[in-house]
């Protein structure tokens, strides 16, 4: 029996064979169906490196197709149909986005709120905030008080418009789901959001859906240490379904409390019910993804979405990325109050963004407004506070071929923080702005 010691990825790159990241592949597979022994997916990858040693010739460094397809055979030789059924769609899923990725596709993304993007557009253009050329030219002209205040009003006006709406539908509604993907600005967003229903008359109960996560070693964990807890699968979402449903009904739950210091959960902790004139509110990540509220009609909820849609075009006239913002605002963010430093941010990011592909992006259709949450001159204050540490990213992570999308990521922002005007002060910023969320000094108690 031969040992592995290498294996070739899809760029051709030549790098260490880790047993671990099939295990990881199989448990990830084994937690969207519910399922989460981990001692059953190490079982399992010990067969796969046993099934390659017992294929490969001395000194033969197999492909990670190869790898790939033992994982399909051993899962279904072993009596697991439904694991390697998920396996197998989420690698073709993977494949599909590759090709999509390597060549020009004309047809519109049904994923992408085209109607707001043009209605976005059309208020940067009219206000010349649609290039970072543009940007530059005003903030040089010393008109940044400007550029803050038109920022923050067309903002204000989405959050109106979307209370608007909530009101219109009092009368049946008995649940506001806020949502959208990390970052997008949801707690403030939800603050001003119930400050504003509360002036209508409504009456709000919070419930925090981060105690329904599943303990931290529950978790998948990849081979440098780094825990995925951004999919819908780190939540309990039957109990959050169950217990949405009873609440709704007018029955009392049990809310479990969530520890993030220890990683751990505790059932039935705090008791909870609404009363005939209260309604429920929910910040959510996966506020969209149907498992979490499948039991309550449409009618008795409303589904607000939120992301820093962006129109803006920097050098060698690419769109700056929705993503990319996401991911500086959590840099910042997490750097000043979750003690993780913004480099473990970028290397946590793919994970982010895989679950946002799969578990958010593609609900956002079912949403009943959208707000933007993306200020045109935020960039301008990202570029003092970052731009060295993305130079050393890019040249640290230029040939590590375990970190390419770290690498992608890093070097994308970069070449637009280069080129927009820098603001070192951001005491023009007002106190309740969503950016404050990220960059600290909100006058806001959340």
């Amino acid at each position: 029996m031969s040992k592995i010691s290498f294996v070739i990825k899809r760029n051709g790159a030549k790098v260490k064979f880790n047993k671990d990241r099939i295990v990881n592949a199989i448990y990830r597979a084994a937690v969207e169906l519910g399922e989460r022994d981990r001692k059953i997916a190490e079982h399992l990858a010990n067969q796969v490196v046993e099934k390659l040693g017992e294929i490969n010739k001395k000194d033969r460094v197999p492909h990670i197709e190869e790898i790939q397809d033992i994982v399909e055979k051993i899962l279904i030789k072993n009596g697991h149909a439904k694991l390697a059924k998920t396996y197998i769609l989420y690698r073709e899923e993977n494949r599909q986005k590759r090709r999509k990725g390597s060549k020009q596709d004309s047809r519109p993304s049904e994923n992408i709120p085209w109607a707001k993007c043009w209605e976005i557009l059309d208020w940067a253009v009219t206000n010349n905030l649609h290039t970072i050329k543009a940007l530059n030219k005003r903030i040089k002209k010393g008109e940044l008080p400007n550029i803050i205040e038109e920022s923050e009003a067309a903002y204000e006006r989405d959050v109106h418009t979307a209370a608007e709406l909530i009101a219109d539908r009092s009368k049946e509604l008995k649940m506001v789901i806020i949502t959208g993907p990390s970052s997008s600005g949801k707690t403030t967003t939800t603050y001003k959001l119930e400050t504003i229903l509360k002036n209508k008359g409504f009456h709000f109960v919070s419930l925090n859906i981060d105690h329904y996560f599943f303990n931290l070693e529950l978790h998948p964990k990849d081979e440098f240490g780094d825990y995925d807890f951004e999919t819908p699968q780190a939540l309990d979402l039957s109990l959050i379904n169950e217990h949405l449903k009873n609440l709704v009904d007018g029955k009392k739950v049990m809310i479990p409390f969530y520890d993030f210091k220890t990683g751990m959960r505790t059932l039935n902790h705090t008791p909870k019910k609404l009363k005939k004139n209260e309604v429920l509110l929910l910040d959510s990540l996966h506020g969209l993804f149907p498992a979490m509220t499948k039991d309550i009609p449409h009618s008795k909820k409303f589904k607000l979405y939120l992301e820093p849609l962006l129109q803006m075009k920097g050098p060698y006239g690419r769109y700056v990325r929705w993503t990319d913002l996401r991911m500086i605002r959590r840099m910042l963010r997490d750097a000043a109050f979750r003690a993780y430093n913004p480099q473990q941010t970028l290397e946590h990011w793919h994970y982010v963004r895989n679950s946002e592909l799969r578990n958010i992006i593609p609900y956002i259709k079912t949403t009943d407004y959208i707000i933007n949450s993306g200020m045109p001159y935020e960039i301008a204050l990202y570029r003092p506070k970052l731009l060295e540490l993305f130079s050393v990213w890019t040249k640290k992570y230029r040939n590590d071929s375990l970190k390419r999308d770290a690498y992608t990521r890093a070097s994308r922002v970069y070449e637009f923080l280069q080129a927009v005007e820098p603001v070192e002060d951001d005491s023009l910023v007002p106190g309740d702005s969503v950016l404050r969320e990220f960059i600290g000094g909100s006058s806001l108690k959340y």
